[in-house]
This record gives C-alpha cells, structure tokens and sequence, in this order.
C-alpha cells in the first residue's frame, strides 16, 4: 500500500491556516507526524481520515481517491483520535461486539471470535467484562487501538496516543503499535519525540501546518553529525547566549542548566562536543517557525 499526499491546503474560517502545501509519500510500516501542538497533524489525520474537506490538493491510497471516496476509504481505515471516548457503564466486550457489528460483521459467530481475537491482541481479554470508564489511560487506548483494528484496515491513524500515558504504560503502548506496521501503513502523530525514534522507520516534522523536514531518524540524526556543542550556564545568561547562538533546547539537570547549540565548527567558549539525537533535529526546524522554549 502507498499513501500519497500532493499540496494539501487547508484554512478555517477564522483565518488559521492548518494546513500549506503538504505533500508526503507513505508506504507499509510506521510513519511519524511529529510536531509541536497546534501544528497541522490533527487537521491532516482528520482530511485523511474523510473527517474534514481539503481547500486543495489531493490524497490517494493506491488508485482510491481519499478526497472523494470516502464510503470506500473508511472501509480500509481504522483511526484512533486525539480524543477518545468511550460509554463508561458498556463493558469493553459489549463495545466491541457493538461497532464490530456497525463495520459490517452481522454473523453472530464470527463477530464473537473477532472481539475475543481483537481482546486478545491488545492483552484485555481478561477485563473484557469490565466497565469502560474503569479503565486507566492505557487501557482505554488499547482499547481504542482494538476498535480500530476492526475490519483489518489497509491504514491505521493514531493521534498523540501516548499523550499522558505513565512509563509503563507507554511501553506496552509501544509494543503493540511496533506489530501493526508490518503489513499496514501507520501513522503515529505525536509532539513526544521519543515515540518517533522508539518506533518509526521514517517520519515528517510539521509545524505551523508545514512540513519542515521528512526522512529516517537516522538520516535525520547523521546529518546534525559534528555540529551539536552543550554547556552547563547560570539561570541569567540564557538570554545573552540565544541572542550569540543559534540555541537548540535547554535543560535542567541535578540542579544545573545546559543548553544545546547548533554550530557549524566548534564554537570554543567553553562549549563541549555532543552526540546529536532526534529532539536536536527536532528543535532545530521548528526554531525555524517558533520561539522554541525547553526550560
């Protein structure tokens, strides 16, 4: 499968422009939208999702135009929104077995071995019987991914899945999105960068509804090879050295503060040579749109 977007612009009526020109070239695996809130990646998982209308531009899924067959493209998707909620006193089985038979699954049998399969997959088949709304936030988002699962979509949206999600949670979170993008594309739209380089052959930096920057992580990450330099400063000098460097990130640790730069050689004053990571790619483009503040 190929997911092909060419130009898509879209503006609200109060002015914003969500989103400008975007092209990009999907293909099977895991895909990340990375960018900071308020970018354009809701907008975009919506117009692909047959949510919203474009203003131009168009979207293709193979040969199925998104943009105009939309019956036919929410036959093939499954989609995980930022916002996802769920009937609080419906047991997880019950919700299942109920949009299982709303996406076209009306035998009895067959819809009952798809939730205990789907339960299965997303290890919830032992609370199937629980009520939604005790779920935990992990929970409900694995929940989420089972019902998007329904139907075995050729595409698959998560929208900031991992979005307050504690450590543990988050990991297991990880876990079962690694396994989807084998056979289906996946789109994973988040701000937290550590989920792109966790599970992402190759993503998009999106910012101010532009796409900045799009590549592998490693690609990415080599091509900042040898110009990242770090230090250790005092609290009142942040502003002196943004205004001298091109500053990348700031950050607090035991007490002290380093800051990140972006130089083409070594800078000397006392400026330390670092390894560069996916937040110095990250940082670095969209400084490029925003005033990027770390601390």
């Amino acid at each position: 499968m190929q997911l092909t977007i060419k130009g898509l612009s879209k503006t609200y009526s109060n002015g914003v422009k969500a989103l400008q020109d975007v092209s990009l070239t999907l293909t099977n695996g895991m895909f990340g939208l990375l960018g900071p809130n308020g970018a354009g990646k809701s907008s975009l998982m919506r117009t692909i999702a047959t949510l919203q209308e474009a203003d131009s531009g168009s979207i293709f899924l193979d040969g199925l135009d998104v943009l105009k067959e939309k019956t036919r493209v929410r036959q093939l998707l499954g989609y995980l929104p930022q916002e996802f909620g769920v009937y609080p006193r419906i047991s997880a089985e019950q919700m299942l077995d109920h949009i299982a038979r709303l996406k076209g699954v009306l035998q009895d049998g067959e819809r009952r071995d798809l939730v205990q399969e789907l339960l299965n997959k997303v290890n919830l088949s032992k609370d199937r019987k629980r009520k939604l709304g005790t779920f935990s936030g992990g929970m409900k988002q694995r929940f989420g991914i089972a019902q998007a699962l329904i139907g075995n979509p050729r595409l698959i949206i998560v929208d900031e899945p991992t979005a307050g999600l504690d450590p543990a949670e988050r990991n297991r979170f990880y876990n079962l999105l690694s396994h989807l993008g084998e056979n289906t594309i996946v789109i994973l739209s988040t701000h937290i960068v550590e989920d792109v380089s966790t599970l992402c052959s190759n993503f998009a930096i999106i910012c101010l509804g532009e796409v900045l920057y799009t590549g592998t992580p490693d690609e990415a990450i080599a091509g900042m090879e040898g110009r990242i330099y770090s230090k250790s400063i005092p609290f009142s000098s942040v502003g002196e050295y943004r205004e001298s460097y091109n500053l990348v990130s700031t950050q607090l640790k035991s007490g002290n503060l380093y800051i990140r730069i972006l130089h083409e050689y070594d800078p000397g004053n006392g400026f330390v040579a670092s390894p560069p990571n996916l937040e110095d790619v990250y940082f670095s483009n969209i400084a490029t749109r925003v005033r990027v503040d770390t601390l």
